[in-house]
């Protein structure tokens, strides 16, 4: 208790004095605390529980607009590291964060993008505080970024995209397909829409992105074909523009059609078959055939557009004739 209480005294003057003045600061009052018994009293330790500063970060997040799930794992990694380290949040330091983040990937055998990814909550949990005049300085301001390998991620070939269409079995699953092909939309955006978000006659729908931020879409003639023919054999009255294949007909969810395509990925053969590809494989597509960037980002619903350019692939087919065409 005597050594947290020097450290706090010792942060709150580190903008104040020089190091000799802060030397002579610590050894004076660790000469100080020599008489006294620290103790925490029950109502201090309740004001300043670290299960009510995250709920209070936790509740500036969702005041912010993010979504519940985001929330959670928030809430579940933060909660993990506070577990783990038994120490009160504004006692941690940079030290402990740093062991943490060691143990933690030696114990779950994470790759170092998860581990940056509980290094960028940790750093934004922290930050709140700091801004919140909760603590002087974040411990984790002097954790850097953890470096990565950049993979080129995988796109459908027009092949793969023509096989799973040749294969379906069922007019749901045909016009699933081709609206993640065409509107290059999130699948948790797809499971949300209904029947009378979708204006045909100008193939377009409106869709609620990340942080419920409305954005518009837009399908092909073959999507309007397929996605008619899939409405017009239904007999349910459930809103929802995709459903289950069996009664009671409810709104399918994202697992379930992770679960579907998955499926048809091995039977076909086709490697990594999963929602999200679709998204990138419009992007790589879109970059391809010359979209410009800030139409992409806005098709795609990016705030950022670093973020854009992760997604879009460049074909090393196309670098060759541009250099071909501009330098060589």
């Amino acid at each position: 208790m005597k050594e947290d209480f020097i450290n706090e005294v010792m942060e709150g003057m580190l903008s104040n004095l020089d190091n000799m003045q802060m030397t002579q600061l610590e050894r004076v009052l660790k000469q100080v605390l020599l008489h006294y018994d620290l103790t925490e009293s029950d109502q201090e330790r309740s004001a300043s529980n670290s299960v009510i500063l995250l709920d209070r970060f936790i509740s500036a997040k969702r005041i912010e607009g993010c979504s519940e799930k985001t929330l959670d794992y928030y809430q579940n990694t933060i909660n993990a590291m506070l577990s783990t380290l038994d120490k009160h949040t504004c006692r941690i330091t940079t030290e402990d964060i740093r062991t943490y983040l060691m143990r933690y990937q030696e114990e779950h055998g994470s790759s170092r993008i998860t581990i940056d990814n509980i290094r960028r909550i940790l750093s934004s949990f922290y930050s709140w505080l700091e801004d919140e005049d909760y603590i002087v300085k974040s411990p984790v301001r002097r954790i850097h970024k953890v470096k990565t390998a950049s993979s080129i991620k995988e796109t459908y070939s027009d092949e793969d995209l023509e096989k799973m269409r040749d294969n379906c079995t069922e007019l749901r699953d045909l016009a699933m397909i081709d609206m993640l092909a065409s509107t290059g939309m999130r699948v948790g955006e797809m499971v949300l829409l209904n029947q009378e978000d979708i204006d045909f006659s100008e193939r377009e729908c409106v869709v609620f992105g990340k942080g419920d931020k409305e954005r518009m879409v837009y399908f092909d003639a073959r999507t309007k074909l397929h996605l008619q023919e899939y409405l017009n054999s239904r007999s349910d009255d459930n809103p929802a523009l995709f459903v289950t294949l069996r009664a009671p007909y409810e709104r399918i969810k994202i697992g379930g059609i992770e679960h579907r395509l998955r499926e048809m990925g091995k039977r076909l053969d086709i490697n990594k078959v999963h929602p999200h590809k679709f998204r990138r494989t419009l992007a790589t597509m879109a970059i391809d055939k010359g979209m410009p960037i800030e139409q992409l980002q806005q098709l795609l619903g990016h705030q950022r557009i670093d973020t854009t350019m992760k997604y879009a692939m460049v074909k090393q087919s196309n670098v060759k004739t541009a250099h071909r065409k501009y330098i060589g």
